[in-house]
């Protein structure tokens, strides 16, 4: 099934789609792992970063190949691609969605670059996400510019066709400082005027309750990264603390293990069945 006609299933059902970000062979096995015991699909996402430390062919082939392997239905996304170049870049290396996010332009740019990526996701038959409002970066302070409002988003989408839309609702990318506190009502309202599939940034350390309840209110896509670079690296740090193995291959899949049982816990979060229901 392609990643939209999924995306708008799992809406309807009031269901979420895990999307996780991977950054070498063992945090993608670990992720892979969690989804093939749940028999689960997933979402590999790839930033900039981790494409530049990897290699761009390298990265698209690991996802792919570890989809085979672990037999998980699956997609490649690009996450947070800052411009068009990096966008056709991927598509043309295999990608199945890719976002474009000038959520840091002004709204009329916003629109423009997300235009473009659009019509040339066309040509790869290709998902396209774009992002809407203020989740802070790592970084950045969270007294940025707002929360997504329902009448840009509608706007936003009616101009620019894109298939998901990323919001700002309270999350922000990174831990939080204090328990982030979703705006459930506003997101009730962007779901109510916009047909596009909604896509929650930054919820590593958001309670799994407030997911869920914006899973059923019409967040469909579940970014999740931060949790899987920390844990996987301080479970890590902690066994290297206590022997002095050298052979990496001993001393990494402890750390993988971390990875996929956190991961199963997501996949049980979003898959949101004490909460489901059909969004109307």
């Amino acid at each position: 099934m392609e990643l939209k006609q999924t995306l708008r299933e799992f809406t309807k059902q009031g269901r979420g789609l895990l999307a996780t970000n991977y950054y070498n062979v063992e945090t993608l096995h670990g992720v892979l792992k969690a989804a093939s015991d749940l028999n689960e699909p997933i979402i590999l996402q790839l930033t900039k970063s981790s494409i530049d430390y990897m290699g761009l062919e390298t990265a698209v082939n690991l996802g792919r190949s570890g989809l085979k392997q672990f037999g998980v239905t699956g997609w490649i996304h690009l996450d947070h691609g800052g411009s068009v170049e990096l966008a056709h870049k991927c598509l043309d290396a295999g990608f199945d969605s890719v976002m474009i996010d000038g959520s840091e332009l002004p709204f009329d740019e916003n629109v423009a670059i997300t235009q473009e990526v659009v019509e040339l996701a066309k040509q790869y038959k290709a998902h396209v996400e774009a992002e809407l409002g203020f989740v802070a970066k790592l970084g950045q302070s969270t007294e940025g510019a707002g929360f997504t409002q329902p009448n840009e988003a509608k706007d936003f989408v009616e101009k620019t066709g894109v298939d998901a839309l990323a919001i700002a609702i309270g999350t922000a990318h990174g831990f939080y400082k204090s328990e982030p506190k979703l705006q459930l009502e506003l997101l009730q309202e962007i779901a109510s005027v916009t047909p596009s599939t909604l896509v929650l940034h930054g919820s590593s350390g958001v309670p799994h309750d407030q997911v869920q309840k914006a899973i059923s209110l019409g967040i469909c896509k579940i970014n999740l990264a931060t949790e899987i670079k920390n844990i996987f690296m301080k479970t890590l740090q902690d066994r290297l603390r206590s022997n002095e193995e050298i052979d990496l291959r001993k001393v990494f899949p402890v750390a993988t293990e971390a990875v996929t049982e956190l991961v199963k816990t997501k996949l049980l979060m979003v898959k949101n069945e004490n909460h489901a229901t059909t969004i109307l």
